[in-house]
């Protein structure tokens, strides 16, 4: 039986993962937690106190508690950049987005020369699609700090979403230099390489972001994407192997592996991982290839086949 694999191919993946600043402490001198009499008492308190009791409410992972601290800091002293830039991150991490936005903004505003804040503030509005403006301050953080990271790599995100694979390589290798434990980096330069159909330089991108986070479920899926499309079946095999077993909620991983077992004419094993291939895509809303997943398990010839 043939199967159409240019109607059921391997997906292309790419993590979006936006890479952020942690939390900032308004001065080194200045404590993280707050006294028992910070805690016992609310009036009379400076726009410090109530920042510091929000970092310390992060730290013991009490967001709300985090974000109603440090906005009742920006209240009482508007001027208070480190303020502004936690309450961005804090909104940021419940997935407020457009506030956590005017967050980094008015901390930008605040501090004209907050790298950070504009790093994360072009990187919310990347987040929002707004491309432009989203490199607009990406720019300007690295205008003020050249060696931010994550700035670099957001920057990449940029450029790559705009297509420009050159320039975004150029800004992940950059982001590689100045955050040498990210993974995501060389995962995106594995990206641009498959988008450019350079599958070795693809291949080695990646292998340096699994030499850095060795349970990267993406990057051991878009090795095996590129086994697989090479018939390079069992090379294949065990990538999608390596990813599944890295995050086993990631249905991609399961549905190549079918297609796999498909090629091998193995179809009883086929028929398992695809089958949880498409009850993980339906259950996280990807009814699409939820669908792709049922129409392969209905090509495999097994009469012992019954759909779940």
């Amino acid at each position: 039986m043939g199967l159409s694999f240019s109607k059921y191919r391997i997906a292309t993946v790419a993590s979006l993962i936006l890479l952020g600043a942690s939390i900032l402490s308004p001065s080194p001198s200045l404590p993280l937690s707050p006294s028992p009499s910070m805690l016992a008492q609310n009036s009379g308190q400076t726009a410090t106190d109530r920042l510091n009791q929000g970092l310390q409410a992060i730290q013991t992972g009490r967001v709300q508690d985090a974000i109603a601290a440090f906005k009742q800091a920006t209240q009482l002293d508007p001027n208070l950049a480190a303020a502004h830039y936690n309450l961005g991150l804090a909104l940021r991490q419940v997935g407020q987005l457009q506030p956590s936005a005017d967050a980094f903004y008015r901390a930008t505003q605040a501090d004209p020369k907050f790298a950070p804040a504009f790093a994360n503030l072009g990187g919310a509005l990347l987040e929002g699609n707004n491309l432009q403006l989203a490199n607009d301050y990406l720019l300007r953080a690295l205008e003020l700090d050249p060696k931010l990271g994550f700035a670099h790599y957001n920057l990449g995100l940029v450029r790559e979403q705009q297509q420009d694979c050159k320039q975004a390589i150029a800004s992940f290798k950059k982001a590689m230099e100045y955050s040498k434990n990210a993974p995501e980096p060389a995962y995106h330069i594995g990206m641009c390489y498959l988008q450019q159909s350079k599958l070795d330089q693809a291949k080695d991108a990646f292998r340096q972001a699994l030499k850095i986070n060795p349970k990267y479920s993406e990057a051991h899926y878009n090795l095996g994407s590129i086994w697989f499309n090479q018939g390079k079946l069992q090379e294949a095999l065990e990538a999608f192997r390596k990813s599944a077993e890295a995050n086993s909620n990631y249905p991609n991983a399961y549905y190549g592996a079918g297609l796999v077992f498909m090629q091998l004419r193995q179809y009883g094993d086929a028929i398992q991982v695809l089958q949880f291939a498409r009850d993980l895509y339906n259950a996280q809303g990807n009814s699409q290839w939820g669908k792709n997943a049922e129409q392969l398990l209905q090509q495999a010839p097994n009469l012992n086949y019954q759909p779940r």
